[in-house]
Parts: C-alpha cells; sequence; structure tokens
C-alpha cells in the first residue's frame, strides 16, 4: 500500500532564529523546531545534555526511607532479594542494584519471575522466593507498585518492600511497602515522570550512596560506580521507549559513552556478539542489536540468562552467555517468521475491513513469548488493529497491537465477558482466554470497533518528511550536527530526509534472499549507498538515467573499526517531482 509523503512545515521565524543563536545548519534547525524546541537556554541543555542536569534523587517519593532501610540490611547483614522483571528494563535495573550491593559488601540475591510460568510482576512465586532465600527485604524493580496481595503477604511473613517501579500507579489507595519510589505517584515532586525502571533504579542507588556518604557529594568509589551504571540505564531508557528528553537523554547519551568504554566483562561480551565493540554506539545499535538479545531470554526460556550475563566477572563463562542470548534471538527470529506467515495467512480470511475491522488471530502453540511482536507486524501489514493469541491447549494469552487514532483497549471492553482478563491502553493490550471463547471475542470486538469507527475507515499513515536535503549535502559536516541530536528515540525520532531528483549509479542489487536492495544514488559527482529493506519485489520499479526521489535516514556504517556513509530508505518514488500531501 503507498503510503502519501507530508513535509512537515516548521514556523520559519523559529526555524531561523535556532539556526541564528545555535549555530547550526537549517536541517537541524528545523529538526529541533519540528521536535517543539525554541531557541533559548532550554535548546542549550538539550544540545549539551550536562550531568548537571540530573535531578536530585532525594525528590522522589519515600527516597530517604527506602536508603534508611537499606543502609540498616547492608550493616546488619540481612539478605536482601532484589526482584526484577523478564524484559531489558527489568534485568538491567536489577543487574544495577545487584553491583552496588557487592560494592556495599551487603548479602543480596536475586529474582526475575519466568514469563510462561509465573507471569508479570509480584505474585506467588514472589513470597515463596523470599521465603526460599531467607529473606528479610525485598526490593522491586520495574513492576509492584499495584502489587497489594503479595506486599501485604511478605509483610505477614515479616519481610519489608521496597518498591521501585515507573507505571502509572492504580487511583485511589496504594500497598502498604516501607518505601513506593515512582515518579508518577500523585504525591510525587518529582520534576520528571517519564524515568524506566532501570532509571528508577539508578536513582535508588544514588539515594543509597547518598546514605552511606553521608552527604549528598557521594565518596569516589561510589561516585565511579554511578558513572560506569549510567550504561545500563542507557540500554534501558532505549529498549523501554520512554521519551528520550530531558533527564532520560542525559542519562542514555552519558550511559553510551560509558557503554562504549564498560569494564563490565558480560556487557564486553554482549557489544562483541553483536559486533558492536570498536564502533560509535548510537540508540539503533542498542534498540536492534543490543536489546532484542536480551529479551530473547525472557521471551522464550528465562531470562536469568541475561542476569547472568551481566553478573559475569569470567570471560569465558561471558562469552558462552552472549553465544547463548545469540542463539534464543536466532530462534526469537526463527519463531516469529513462522507465526508472521501463519498468521498472515489467517488474516486473509478475514480480508474484508469493513466486517472484520479488527484481526482477532489464534493458533494452537503460537508461542506466547513473541505474540506481541506478531501482532504489531499483522497491524502493519494490514493496517488494521490486531489481537494475536497463542493457544496452548484449553487456554491462551494474547496481545493486541493497534493503528493511529484508534484505542484498541475500548474495542476489548466491548468483549470484556469473553476474556479471562484482559487490560493495557489505548495501542498495546493483553489478554488471558479460553479457546472455546476466541470467535466470540472476534465478533464482539469487531462489533464495538465498528462503532468506535462509526463507519470510517483506518487512515492510509503518511510517511512524515522532516525535511529536504539535496543529495550533495549529506556529509561528514551534516552528520557530526545530526550526531548532536543523538540519542533518537521516543519523542526525538530519527530525521527522515528526502533528496530529489537523484540517479542510479549502477544497478540495484537484490542482497540477502532478495528481500533487501543496495542502491548506489548518484547527483552530480556525489555517489552514496543506500540500503532499502523490504523492499527487493520493487526493484522493477527502478530504472538507470529515471529521475529517483528518496526518503531515508542517512548514518554511519561501521566496519572493523572503519565508517563509511549511507542512507537507510523509508521509500522511493520515480518520475517528476513529488507533491506533498
Amino acid at each position: 500500500m503507498s503510503r502519501p509523503w507530508k513535509l512537515r512545515q516548521p514556523p520559519t521565524d523559529a526555524v531561523r532564529e535556532l539556526s541564528r543563536r545555535h549555530g547550526l545548519p537549517e536541517v537541524v534547525a528545523r529538526l529541533l523546531a519540528i521536535r517543539g524546541h525554541a531557541a533559548g537556554e532550554g535548546t542549550t541543555r538539550h544540545l549539551e545534555a550536562n550531568l548537571n542536569a540530573l535531578h536530585d534523587p532525594a525528590d522522589l517519593p519515600d527516597m530517604e526511607a527506602a536508603a534508611e532501610r537499606i543502609a540498616q540490611a547492608v550493616s546488619n547483614r540481612e539478605r536482601i532479594l532484589v526482584h526484577g522483571d523478564y524484559d531489558v528494563d527489568g534485568v538491567t535495573g536489577t543487574v544495577l542494584l545487584m553491583r552496588l550491593f557487592a560494592l556495599l559488601g551487603a548479602d543480596a540475591v536475586w529474582h526475575i519471575p519466568h514469563r510462561l510460568n509465573d507471569g508479570y510482576s509480584f505474585g506467588a512465586h514472589s513470597v515463596q522466593k523470599a521465603r526460599e532465600t531467607g529473606a528479610r527485604l525485598v526490593i522491586s524493580v520495574d513492576n509492584g507498585t499495584a502489587a497489594f496481595a503479595t506486599i501485604a503477604e511478605l509483610a505477614a511473613i515479616g519481610v519489608d518492600t521496597i518498591v521501585t517501579d515507573h507505571h502509572e500507579p492504580p487511583l485511589g489507595e496504594l500497598p502498604r511497602a516501607v518505601a513506593l519510589v515512582n515518579p508518577k505517584l500523585e504525591r510525587s515532586r518529582y520534576p520528571f515522570r517519564e524515568l524506566c525502571g532501570a532509571g528508577v533504579a539508578f536513582k535508588l542507588a544514588w539515594g543509597v550512596a547518598q546514605r552511606i556518604s553521608g552527604a549528598r557529594r557521594v565518596r569516589e568509589d561510589l561516585k565511579q560506580f554511578l558513572v560506569d551504571a549510567m550504561a545500563y540505564v542507557a540500554v534501558a531508557t532505549v529498549c523501554d521507549v520512554v521519551p528520550l528528553v530531558l533527564e532520560n537523554r542525559v542519562l542514555a547519551r552519558h550511559g553510551f559513552r560509558a557503554l562504549e568504554g564498560t569494564t563490565n566483562i558480560g556487557l564486553r561480551a554482549l557489544l562483541e556478539s553483536c559486533g558492536l565493540s570498536t564502533t560509535k554506539l548510537v540508540a539503533e545499535d542498542v534498540g536492534f542489536k543490543v536489546g532484542p538479545r536480551l529479551n530473547a531470554a525472557g521471551r522464550l526460556d528465562s531470562a536469568a540468562v541475561a542476569v547472568e550475563l551481566l553478573l559475569s566477572d569470567d570471560p569465558g563463562h561471558a562469552k558462552a552467555l552472549a553465544q547463548r542470548l545469540g542463539e534464543l534471538n536466532d530462534e526469537r527470529r526463527r519463531i516469529e517468521s513462522e507465526l508472521c506467515a501463519q498468521a498472515f495467512e489467517q488474516a486473509r480470511a478475514f480480508e474484508d475491513a469493513s466486517e472484520h475491522p479488527v484481526l482477532v488471530l489464534a493458533g494452537q502453540q503460537w508461542h506466547q513469548g513473541v505474540v506481541g511482536i506478531v501482532a504489531a507486524r499483522v497491524s502493519q501489514r494490514f493496517q488494521r488493529p490486531s489481537l494475536v493469541i497463542g493457544l496452548d491447549g484449553e487456554r491462551g494469552r494474547g496481545s493486541a497491537r493497534s493503528v493511529a487514532g484508534f484505542d484498541v483497549l475500548e474495542a476489548m471492553h466491548g468483549a470484556k465477558d469473553h476474556f479471562l482478563r484482559y487490560g493495557g491502553h489505548a495501542q498495546a493490550a493483553g489478554c488471558e482466554i479460553e479457546a472455546t471463547s476466541v470467535d466470540e471475542a472476534r465478533r464482539a470486538m469487531c462489533a464495538r470497533a465498528s462503532e468506535l469507527l462509526g463507519g470510517r475507515t483506518y487512515e492510509v499513515q503518511a510517511l512524515w518528511i522532516d525535511s529536504e536535503v539535496a543529495l550533495e549535502s549529506i556529509d561528514e559536516r551534516l552528520m557530526a550536527e545530526l550526531d548532536r541530536l543523538e540519542p533518537f528515540g521516543a519523542n526525538n525520532e530519527k530525521p527522515v530526509l528526502v533528496s530529489n531528483d537523484v540517479r542510479l549509479a549502477e544497478p540495484p542489487r537484490p542482497v540477502g534472499d532478495g528481500s533487501h536492495l543496495i542502491l548506489k544514488l548518484r547527483r552530480g559527482s556525489r555517489v552514496l549507498k543506500a540500503m532499502a529493506f523490504g523492499m527487493g519485489a520493487r526493484v522493477g520499479e527502478l530504472r538507470m538515467g529515471e529521475p529517483l526521489h528518496v526518503v531515508h535516514t542517512p548514518r554511519w556504517n561501521w566496519f572493523r573499526g572503519d565508517r563509511s556513509l549511507e542512507l537507510v530508505l523509508h521509500d522511493f518514488r520515480v518520475g517528476p517531482l513529488p507533491t506533498y500531501a
């Protein structure tokens, strides 16, 4: 389906003032204006991303109580159980606190729930683990804000709980933990709400360091630990897709520097297994190479492998664990590919979007660890919300993904009587369901979606372009300016540029299984390589000598320590100059 191209139009005066005041080329000034920046101190702080922009952890709710209880546990040699989660955010936050406790000489152990056996957050497994380990203090990472029953059960057996979390709290009463460290609590006076789970764990570590040091200025070994620990926070911040602005931008930018120079044996082994040990890291590397490996363990098996890797001090063991994560990620991709093919085939039976405005797909033995990824692929392919359910006998678990402007959770409300349980938000949700209820849930969701649409159809999503830029202007100087905007991610998206009136310098070359293309683009004397991922089927549209217009993002491609400039294509058109919708 061809997408309309739309060129963003930031205010000319704002672009001109940003360019003048901050000494920026027009294309970079346009990018800043489009992302809501105006000339002034705020933009200076954004570009510089200095560590002094980090907020005092003491401003987080219950930080003093949390730091005091942890200091007491360290001093009294009480056993501490760090309770994480099975995604990248939970894994890195768990490792961060375990590394801190090792430095402090604390008696600490960790636990990560199993996605399929234990489910999300605190539960019966959490209480059982506290009993087994003899823990007197449990610290949650990336979960726990709504764990009323489990926190009460722990208290009943004499175990204190400190919650560190970043999810929205329930309305009204909160669990009775020793401390609830969450920037999103209604009573929070913390200036920034959007930390990831590992970011909150980092703030807890900082607060504990202040308490142990007896001052806001922490002792030197703890200061160095915090600088190094930003590597974990950077990985989690990118992979958990929290806004990469303000404090998150500072943590990620400095965290990437820490990651590039890390002495953590597990992190180094992971970077080497990703082919990133000799490159300058950018958010794309972390999001598409590092993160999927760490997540693969929790999706297919146990995230314990990922934690063990990042806690390992044995190079040989770390290399083996990193290799295992690579194998799990390869297996995840294989399963994902197979499930996508099956889901796409099943979706074709519901081709009439007016009758089936939501695609509800289900299959026996569809791996529940990847149904969310498959749902996203289905929604992207068919431009409709989807719910993909992995059935295991009589029951199943599903993940829903939506398209822009449609609340998929509201559609699920229409089928609430057919789910065992469900929840989420407008763009992504999940459920548990009896296998015999799938057809009724499909009918009910489609009926509710039709009501919500009111006869409208889903809009074809436009390809939004930030700026026109001549091919010959894409050089090292421009890339250096664009690098000042890194790390890219949520709320600070990668630049999407259009270069018009270029030509093929040589015939396009299919690569891989033929689904991708390598192009050499020329304008005047300037020639650049371009990668056209997933566009192999369009090779017949490309002809030597014909005017070509390409929408792309420029990037550095690193290979064995050397770099080359290339474009990653989002779309192309052949023929007359394009018009923008």
